[in-house]
């Protein structure tokens, strides 16, 4: 049997690249093959997902201290996961960010130094940001953006908020105030008028400009093309080749909800396995009430309870694989479905 292991990250717990591991050594300890795509939707994880860094670089981070951000470059491609010089835990999460002085600078530094490195393409994954600064600061650190001319800019957006409305979706995980969060909305609605002023690039509604704080929008002034995260990586990655053919997939994250199946993975893994009449499996930290049904859905939590499935995530998911594998070839025990 052929399987492919395609999961996001069990955000808190393991990456995708682990739990991808896991769940091939089930199905090779079955005797099956299995491919190996570890995935992301442009947040946390999408460095990993696009061959993991072999590159470093100390930026400003966002609260202006030196920070160290692991990058990728090869063959004239480029991968920057802001969240690694701009993100939210670098800030000491929401009890410790500052949202009125977080910066995307760092994440400007980063695209500069890529494309001072000889990138002709650059991707950039936009989740988990500590910034609500509209990607002022990345444009303040890529100046000139005639630098930018002829380069690809790519965003990998996990998000479709527009620009203005970043403040009020997420500034209060950021840990803003309800009177900071008024505040960075009138600044996203300033910075809309001097991009237009400036660069004459209208940023307010485009689908995802909101992304990461508004970073995405922000990025459009420096000749930047937004894109679904989820699609973008999986073209990258060569994911619907890999599902062609194969007998089962197998996703999975930390919590499968409602957003799951709007530009994450395990609903975009999902679509595409149907498209190819291959069955599918999520295996989950935990699953809201309101999916059951959607998808077919192994729960650590009810499987093996709460503490273990925190504590324990890759033996979980190893075990809980190896069940699937057992189950799905022996379909009159309720996998009947998948044949």
């Amino acid at each position: 049997m052929r399987v492919v292991a395609c999961p996001d990250k069990f955000r808190g717990t393991v990456g995708a690249v682990d739990a991808t591991a896991a769940i091939a050594a089930a199905v090779e300890s079955r005797g099956g093959e299995c491919v190996r795509v570890p995935m992301a939707d442009g947040g946390e994880g999408t460095l990993d997902a696009l061959g993991g860094p072999n590159r470093s670089s100390v930026v400003t981070g966002p609260l202006g201290e030196p920070v160290e951000a692991a990058w990728r470059l090869s063959r004239g491609v480029a991968v920057i996961e802001m969240a690694r010089a701009s993100g939210l835990t670098l800030a000491g999460h929401a009890e410790g960010n500052h949202p009125l002085e977080a910066t995307t600078f760092g994440t400007g530094e980063l695209i500069s130094e890529a494309v001072a490195a000889g990138a002709k393409q650059v991707i950039v994954g936009v989740g988990g940001s500590a910034t609500t600064d509209g990607g002022f600061g990345a444009i303040r650190a890529m100046s000139p953006l005639s630098r930018f001319r002829g380069v690809d800019l790519e965003i990998a957006c996990d998000v479709e908020t527009l620009f203005v409305d970043a403040a009020e979706v997420y500034g209060p995980q950021k840990g803003a105030s309800s009177a900071q969060v008024e505040m960075l909305r009138r600044r996203l609605v300033r910075l809309v008028d001097v991009y237009f002023g400036e660069h004459g690039v209208s940023v307010g509604d485009v689908v995802g400009s909101g992304a990461a704080g508004g970073l995405a929008g922000g990025l459009l002034v420096a000749g930047a093309e937004l894109s679904p995260g989820f699609e973008l990586i999986a073209d990258v990655v060569g994911l619907h080749e890999a599902i062609e053919g194969a007998d089962l997939v197998i996703t999975g994250e930390g919590r499968l909800d409602a957003s799951s199946f709007r530009g994450k993975v395990v609903g975009g893994v999902d679509s595409l396995a149907a498209e190819s009449g291959v069955p599918v499996v999520a295996v989950v930290g935990s699953c809201a009430l309101s999916v059951a049904g959607l998808i077919e859905v192994v729960d650590l939590t009810e499987r093996f309870g709460a503490d273990e499935a925190t504590g324990s995530t890759l033996e979980c998911i190893e075990i809980a694989v190896g069940e699937i594998i057992d189950r799905w070839r022996q379909p009159d025990t309720g996998f009947s479905g998948w044949l």
